[in-house]
């Protein structure tokens, strides 16, 4: 299945891709279905009243990562990447006044957040750890249309149907998959992509860099200011996250970080007080910044969700301002070679935490990093690949237990640990020739049965782990 790189870096809004750009996401498909009559039952009368449920993972932590916000904003039309943050508890706070919503073309509805979203702490949807089904009814409160809809990671969302198709697309030959793809470099796994990087000479960049342009059908200098236009935005939400400092919402009083120690390591450079690890410290705070921006509900990047948002921009930021001979042609390489790494990921395992934990977080976002960086140094396609796989394989059995459900605690510093592993992953493998014990497709795998075998507890409920050993106040 062929991944964009637009797909893997999503430009939206925080605390969660999968808890709260998903939702909104979905929220806005319904409205479209609900424009076309897509689906209305038969026998059904005048469109009058919307509702939702939200079930698994999105119910038991969707109070900390907002969900219910999300789903209202989705419900009046609201898409993650054009949706002004600071406008966003204004636009709440009226509709949960008034009870109405007027999406567009929909006319006034009646919704009452109060009554009709609805936290559904039974068991999760048979699909997926994140479903969330939406409801409209007519004015004899009879069903008028509904869809159930999973909010798989990453932002990504896919209706029941949708899934199923998912599923069994899973289950085709590769050969018939590259025969459907139509992509230049049409690679399934990442034996496969160093196959074919080998045949043919080109670089995992190179390859990613063809089969996008094919994709979109545009020429590479097109495709480059689409990337350039990405890059941006993380950078500016590291320098936005540099700049600000008080206390996070959501009631743990987590104070912002990123700034003072910002401040501290500008105060070091040039002084013999400076110790050889601050390279790590630059790392922890780029990715803090992120972090702390995206707990705060701010502009942020999936990469290749929100709660691991940190990692790449925070490894990209220190390639551009910290390594020698770094270019703008390094910064694409790395974005390419990271959605390349990201794809695989999240096609042969999963990027959810609800799924498989922070090992599919963190862990696969560290794994893309330090391919990028590895790359953009110089490295073979083994070099690239014994990078990820060592990035992955230190972050396996990582459990996703987010203290009050908020994606603060132990989130924001847990992203600098996955940059400082990143580049220590990339190093370590420019020390090599490419070749190791464990490829990095068997590591995927191994995360994707770990993922299994997880107690739910740890994997975004915040009802084991961490979340359930919270210090006395």
């Amino acid at each position: 299945m062929f991944l964009s790189v637009f797909d893997i870096f999503k430009i939206g809004v925080g605390p969660s891709s999968s808890h709260t750009m998903g939702p909104m996401t979905a929220a806005a498909r319904f409205l479209d279905d609900l424009r076309g009559n897509a689906e209305k039952i038969p026998g059904a009368g005048t469109l009058t009243r919307l509702g939702a449920s939200l079930h698994g993972s999105l119910a038991f932590t969707g109070k900390g990562h907002a969900t219910d916000r999300a789903v209202i904003l989705g419900l009046i039309g609201y898409l993650p990447a054009s949706l002004d943050p600071d406008a966003a508890e204004e636009l709440e706070t009226e509709i949960r006044r008034t009870k109405r919503i007027s999406p567009p073309g929909l006319g006034t509805l009646d919704f009452d957040p109060e009554t009709d979203l609805v936290f559904d702490f039974g068991p999760p949807l048979p699909g997926h750890a994140n479903g969330l089904v939406l409801r409209a009814f007519d004015e004899r409160g009879n069903p008028y249309m509904t869809q159930t809809y999973y909010s798989v990671g990453g932002g990504f969302v896919v209706t029941e149907a949708e899934l199923e198709a998912e599923k069994a697309a899973k289950t085709q030959t590769l050969h018939d998959e590259k025969e459907a793809m139509g992509y230049p470099y049409p690679f399934g796994s990442a034996a496969e992509m160093l196959e074919m990087g080998r045949a043919t000479g080109k670089t995992i960049a190179e390859m990613k860099r063809a089969n996008e342009c094919a994709h979109q059908n545009i020429q590479p200098g097109e495709l480059s200011a689409q990337i350039t236009r990405i890059c941006e935005v993380m950078n500016a939400c590291i320098d936005r996250g540099l700049r600000m400092d008080g206390i996070l919402p959501g009631g743990l009083s987590v104070k912002r970080r990123a700034k003072a120690i910002h401040e501290q390591l500008l105060a070091e450079q040039g002084s013999n007080l400076r110790q050889p690890h601050a390279a790590n410290d630059w790392l922890s705070v780029y990715a803090m910044a992120v972090n702390e921006e995206n707990a705060a509900g701010g502009r942020v990047v999936t990469s290749p969700t929100n709660g691991a948002a940190g990692v790449v921009p925070s490894v990209i930021r220190y390639y551009r301002d910290h390594c020698i001979g770094a270019s703008d042609a390094g910064m694409e390489t790395m974005m390419l070679t990271a959605s390349a790494i990201g794809g695989l990921i999240k096609h042969r395992a999963s990027i959810s935490g609800a799924e498989c934990g922070c090992q599919a977080e963190v862990g696969s976002a560290s794994a893309m990093a330090a391919a990028g960086i590895c790359a953009a140094l110089g490295g073979t396609n083994e070099q690239v690949e014994n990078a990820a796989e060592i990035a992955l394989e230190h972050h396996l059995g990582m459990t996703c237990d987010p203290a009050g459900g908020l994606v603060q605690v132990p989130c924001i510093e847990r992203n600098g640990l996955g940059a400082i592993k990143a580049v220590s992953a990339a190093s370590l493998a420019l020390r090599g020739d490419g070749t190791h014990f464990m490829p990095l497709d068997n590591c995927i795998e191994t995360m994707r049965q770990t993922g299994e075998d997880m107690n739910t507890k740890y994997k975004e409920t915040s009802l084991g782990g961490l979340a359930v050993n919270l210090p006395e106040c």
